[in-house]
């Protein structure tokens, strides 16, 4: 009997980390998000001048 709660545990532990790893990665999904910035908003390079003789 103690085999099957070991079994039942088990998956219970591997269900609370897969559900705190999908956490995880829409926490980081929405920060690159709220860091991003838009491509309108963004200014063409323009290449140093120091390296031109």
């Amino acid at each position: 009997m103690s085999g099957q709660g070991d079994a039942a545990s088990e998956s219970i532990g591997e269900q609370v980390e897969a559900a705190e790893r999908e956490a995880a990665k829409q926490r980081l999904l929405a920060q690159a998000e709220a860091d991003r910035i838009p491509a309108e908003d963004t200014t063409r390079a323009v290449p140093d001048r120091r390296w031109r003789r």
